[in-house]
């Protein structure tokens, strides 16, 4: 069984060289959230943009 001053030892050190900084999280975030964004609005304005295309053909049709 190890020592618990040689385990705190251990940790403290471990922490000392491994410490991860989390400052790019954010950044990451805010970037897949503005792509996700991005994606639906591109679909929707394809959607909508194909939705008013067939109506103004048809209208244009249907007076022929």
């Amino acid at each position: 069984m190890q020592s618990p001053k040689a385990v705190e030892s251990l940790l403290r050190i471990a922490n000392g060289r491994f410490h991860l900084s989390d400052d790019g999280q954010d950044l990451l975030e805010y970037g897949l959230l503005v792509a996700l964004i991005a994606l639906v609005a591109l679909g929707a304005v394809t959607t909508v943009g194909q939705t008013i295309y067939t109506v103004f053909w048809q209208s244009i049709a249907s007076n022929f």
